[in-house]
C-alpha cells in the first residue's frame, strides 16, 4: 500500500473520492494501492481508523470476494501488540472495505526509500517487535503471507504490522489471490516460490530478507527484478545466499531465518529473542 502524500500523512479527498462508507466519515486518504485505497476516519466511539476499500474490479471477482472475507475474518481473531487490530468491516458491501485502528506514521518501505537503510539495532528493533506481531498471528492458527517493509508502519510507540490482505488459515488449502500467487516476489521463502502452501515459517523468512534489507539496503539474494530474486530464493537448497558480509549480530538473525529447510527455522517467538544482543 502506497502512503498518501509520499511520507505517510493523510491527504485531502479528490473529486471522486467519497465522503462516508457505511456510516464512516471519510476525512482523507492515507495510501493507495493495487487492491483499493486507504482513507482515515473516526469509528462510532470517536476513535480514528483506516477504512480500507477495495476497487471494483477485484469486488466483482467472486474468489477474491471470498479471499477478503478471509482476510477479515482472521484478523478480526488476532490480537496482539505491534499487531493493528480489526475494528469492523463488511465482504458483502458493493465495495468490500474493513476498518482498523488508525496508526499514523510512515510504512517502513517510505521510510527505507527516502532516508536508506537503518542503523543495525533499529533493523534489529524492528525485526523483534514484529516477529512479536507474527507470534499472535501463528498463535492464532494464521500466516500473514506479506511480511515486507511497505506492511510495517513506523509509529511514535514502535513498529506495527499491519495488511491482513492475504492473511489466511495455516491450515486451508486452495485459495490463491486473483491470477496466481499471493505475495511479493522479493520477499516469498524458498517453498512460497516454488508455488507450495505457506505455513509460519514462510513469515519468518520474509521477516529475515525485511531484517536485512532494513539494516544494509542490500537483498540477500542479490540486486534483480523481482521474478529473477524469487527464483533465486526458490533455488536457495542449491545455492544459499552468502551472508558473510552482513554485521553481526544480523547474520546471525539472517542464518537461522533464512534456513532452506522450514523445520530448521526458529519460530517468530524465539525469532523476536535471537535478535536481542547474546540470544541463541
Amino acid at each position: 500500500m502506497r502512503p498518501a502524500g509520499g511520507a505517510g500523512g493523510p491527504e485531502e479527498l479528490g473529486e471522486g473520492d467519497p465522503r462516508e462508507i457505511s456510516g464512516y466519515p471519510l476525512y482523507a486518504r492515507l495510501g493507495e494501492g493495487g487492491m483499493g485505497t486507504v482513507y482515515l476516519s473516526r469509528t462510532r466511539g470517536n476513535r480514528p481508523a483506516a477504512l480500507k476499500v477495495i476497487r471494483r474490479k477485484y469486488a466483482e471477482d467472486p474468489q477474491y470476494r471470498r479471499r477478503f472475507a478471509r482476510e477479515a475474518q482472521a484478523a478480526r481473531k488476532v490480537a496482539g501488540y505491534h499487531l493493528v487490530p480489526v475494528l469492523d468491516f463488511d465482504t458483502d458491501a458493493e465495495q468490500p472495505w474493513i476498518a482498523t485502528a488508525y496508526r499514523p506514521g510512515p510504512s517502513l518501505g517510505s521510510v527505507l526509500a527516502s532516508h536508506g537503510p537503518v542503523p543495525v539495532a533499529t533493523a534489529l528493533q524492528i525485526t523483534g517487535c514484529v516477529a512479536r506481531a507474527l507470534h499472535a498471528v501463528h498463535s492464532a492458527g494464521y500466516v500473514h503471507r506479506d511480511v515486507k517493509p511497505g506492511n510495517v508502519l513506523i509509529g511514535a510507540d514502535g513498529p506495527w504490522l499491519i495488511d491482513f490482505g492475504i492473511a489466511r488459515s495455516a491450515d486451508s488449502t486452495g485459495l490463491t489471490g486473483t491470477g496466481g500467487i499471493v505475495g511479493t516476489l522479493r520477499f516469498m521463502s524458498p517453498e512460497h516460490a516454488r508455488g507450495r502452501e505457506p505455513g509460519p515459517p514462510s513469515d519468518v523468512v520474509s521477516l529475515g530478507l525485511l531484517a536485512a534489507v532494513a539494516a544494509t539496503g542490500r537483498h540477500p539474494y542479490g540486486d534483480g527484478d523481482g521474478m529473477g530474486i524469487a527464483a533465486s530464493i526458490a533455488g536457495t537448497d542449491t545455492c544459499p545466499p552468502d551472508l558473510d558480509g552482513y554485521p553481526d549480530p544480523l547474520r546471525h538473525v539472517l542464518r537461522a531465518a533464512l534456513a532452506a529447510d522450514p523445520g530448521q527455522r526458529p519460530d517468530a517467538a524465539r525469532l523476536a529473542a535471537r535478535r536481542r544482543p547474546g540470544g541463541r
